[in-house]
């Protein structure tokens, strides 16, 4: 129980009536909801986590990827993408393979991670997230 003073008068009321919800867990995309979502052909943004640059990505089904710059700043890339147990790996040209995990950041939003640190920001308009049926009763 909590007791508050408020202009002389104590108000009391249960922690938990008062404490501020806790946010929910970022959802890790499956392998197959990264392809589903973005790995189509259709062209989506990613952001520099600094927010700085953008690119528009387009990663095609054969296992193409390319950037293209928006604005200042940023080089155009072409290079190759696959799905791995966790996420998706790719390599642009002349450089080694990276590998990655998308996790959604809120409407129309995804993290996309290398191991902890944050890569980049994916947004798509009109995305609808993946969602998957719940496995708690």
């Amino acid at each position: 129980m909590v007791h508050v003073l408020i202009a002389g008068i104590v108000v009391s009321a249960p922690l938990a009536a008062i404490a501020a919800p806790a946010a929910p867990a970022a959802a890790k995309l499956t392998p197959q909801e990264i392809q589903s979502t973005f790995f189509t052909g259709e062209a989506f943004t990613a952001t520099t986590p600094s927010g700085g640059t953008k690119f528009k990505m387009v990663f095609t089904l054969d296992g193409k990827v390319t950037r293209t710059p928006i604005g200042k700043g940023g080089a155009k890339g072409e290079g190759s993408w696959k799905l791995d147990d966790n996420g998706f790996c790719n390599t642009w040209k002349g450089k080694t393979q990276n590998c990655f995990t998308v996790t959604s950041a809120g409407a129309n939003k995804w993290s996309v991670m290398i191991d902890a640190m944050p890569a980049a920001v994916w947004s798509k308009q009109g995305a609808a997230t993946p969602t998957r049926a719940s496995t708690n009763p």
